[in-house]
């Protein structure tokens, strides 16, 4: 029987920014926004997703006297990401 697919992971967006953070761990939301080519709102929403599940921390503060939000993903992100991944290769039969 095939695993259900995780709908906080499957978005097209939010697994963009995940897969993207478990390959460097962290980022910045500027740096998420031109990988992503998403708009400032729906980047926002999506992380705040994310954030919500545990899957990321934000961390807001001011760096070089701009705003500054850092994004780093967490122990049930990872988990979650591979979850999800051990899932996608069961549908393909791996």
């Amino acid at each position: 029987m095939l695993k259900k697919l995780n709908p906080i992971i499957h978005s097209e967006l939010r697994l963009a920014v995940i897969s993207y953070l478990v390959a460097n761990g962290a980022s910045d939301f500027n740096e998420l926004k031109d990988l992503t080519k998403a708009t400032s709102g729906n980047l926002s929403i999506q992380l705040k997703k994310l954030e919500e599940a545990n899957y990321i921390s934000i961390k807001k503060g001011h760096q070089n006297n701009y705003q500054h939000t850092a994004v780093e993903i967490t122990p049930k992100g990872l988990e979650a990401f591979d979850t999800y991944v051990n899932a996608i290769k069961k549908y393909l039969g791996n």
